[in-house]
């Protein structure tokens, strides 16, 4: 795949989010949902954060979400890394998502937000060796290890201990 198709479909998956995002906006709020400015955390009234809290929206290299514009992904200014999600940006999602009473979103949120630093190579790896019978019982230690220790991954590195613990009493590890 040619840098040109590449640079088009990250277009592409950022302009349909925004679309996604801005649809989103026209949901109902209720008093319930009024937004709690004393500790600092977000709730529904700041949904879509790009619309009612873009000041506070960022890429994972910093970039303001006011800089981030089509004209210059398509000349090559941007690049993909540029527009990745911070991870205080996926908290301030999961923050939403508990104000709705979403908790497994806002969960599976800030383990996102964990595995941001981790290279996308890698995470595949990973992936890959989280299926049944891909790795043995050590494999599975060591990479709870390199998350938690290289990339402070906890949650993350927790539930890759548990599956290795799972895998083992239901014998889905690797057998050499």
């Amino acid at each position: 795949m040619d840098q040109e198709q590449i640079t088009k479909e990250i277009v592409e998956e950022v302009m349909k989010a925004m679309m996604q995002e801005k649809a989103s906006a026209n949901k109902v709020v209720t008093k319930a949902e009024t937004s709690n400015t004393s500790t600092n955390r977000i709730d529904s009234t700041s949904y879509p954060l790009s619309e009612k809290i873009p000041e506070k929206v960022y890429s994972r290299t910093g970039k303001k979400l006011s800089e981030i514009k089509l004209e210059d992904v398509m000349n090559g200014k941007l690049k993909s890394e540029d527009l990745r999600v911070s991870p205080e940006t996926m908290e301030m999602q999961a923050q939403v998502a508990e104000s709705i009473k979403r908790e497994t979103l806002a969960g599976n949120l800030r383990r996102a937000a964990e595995l941001i630093d981790v290279p996308d190579k890698r995470l595949l790896e990973i992936y890959n060796a989280l299926r049944p019978y891909r790795s043995s019982k050590q494999e599975l230690i060591d990479i709870a290890n390199e998350l938690d220790n290289k990339y402070n991954c906890t949650t993350c590195s927790a539930l890759v201990r548990d599956a290795a613990n799972v895998y083992e009493q239901r014998d889905r590890l690797r057998q050499d």
